[in-house]
């Protein structure tokens, strides 16, 4: 499953530089996860980078978009063609 951006975003920037995915972006007021590209960092890292650098924890699962851990792999190897995932 994706994660999301809560209302509690403090628009601080801390998570989009780290999302090797691309998934986070800037809108108006807080930061956004594009759940079409978030694969709960599976292909990339043991832990979910959003929700370890968020200093207000507003990065949480999103259960309109729930994914097996397949389904995200095959996210994953879609947004990065040609890589290995370095977590499988």
């Amino acid at each position: 499953m994706a994660y999301k951006i809560t209302d509690e975003c403090i628009s601080c920037g801390a998570c989009e530089p780290d999302c090797e995915n691309q998934a986070i972006s800037e809108e108006e007021t807080i930061y956004v996860i594009d759940p079409d590209k978030c694969t709960e960092c599976v292909g990339i890292s043991e832990t979910k980078k959003c929700v370890d650098i968020c200093p207000v924890d507003c990065c949480v699962l999103d259960p309109e978009h729930e994914e097996t851990h397949e389904q995200l792999l095959k996210k994953w190897k879609g947004l990065h063609p040609g890589e290995t995932p370095q977590v499988t």
